[in-house]
């Protein structure tokens, strides 16, 4: 079924064809937005809130493209707006570009010894951070602790571990900053 045809029997409220859209798109927008906030769950809450809106608003929506494409959009505009609300600004709009290249935004698109040079690259970046922060992120992200497990592990509040989360993210997006601009030179 095209973009029209879909968006179309979502406005007429078929609950069958939106639940199928939901299914094929989910976990690819899901991974989508996890590469803006590193974080499983608010990537969910954020897929889930655009598809509430697709649901709500179709009758308001109009699709230049096709409908993937603009739940990506989507996808990424509310990414950026929760870094900007945890104050991660991306001023030199390296999210952005990076996302313009981003036509094709599957999980997938990496070969698969491309994924581990990249996740050795993250590691390698994780080990390369202060003491305190470097244990922070390996329990969020590695071990998968959630905040107050974190907080009660190190004996400190949930605010310091929100803070070292904040400041690590930070430290990933000037590491890619300064890789973005050595691969420019180089090309």
């Amino acid at each position: 079924m095209d973009s029209k045809t879909t968006l179309q029997e979502i406005r007429n409220k078929n609950h069958f064809v939106f639940k199928r859209l939901f299914e094929e798109l989910y976990p690819e927008l899901v991974g989508y937005a996890n590469e803006y906030l590193f974080d499983v769950g608010s990537s969910e809450d954020v897929v889930q809130e655009v598809f509430v809106y697709l649901w709500e608003k179709s009758d308001k929506i109009d699709v230049k493209t096709n409908l993937k494409a603009y739940l990506g959009t989507m996808v990424r505009n509310r990414c950026l707006n929760i870094l900007k609300k945890i104050k991660i600004t991306d001023s030199s709009k390296i999210l952005e570009t990076w996302a313009a290249f981003d036509i094709d935004y599957s999980s997938d698109r990496f070969p698969e010894d491309e994924k581990q040079i990249r996740y050795e690259q993250a590691l390698s970046i994780i080990e390369n951070l202060p003491a305190k922060m470097r244990t922070v992120v390996k329990l969020r992200f590695i071990d998968n602790y959630r905040y107050n497990e974190i907080a009660d592990e190190l004996g400190v509040s949930v605010n310091t571990v929100k803070t070292q989360l904040r400041r690590a993210k930070v430290k990933f997006g000037e590491l890619i900053v300064s890789l973005i601009l050595v691969l420019s030179i180089l090309l």
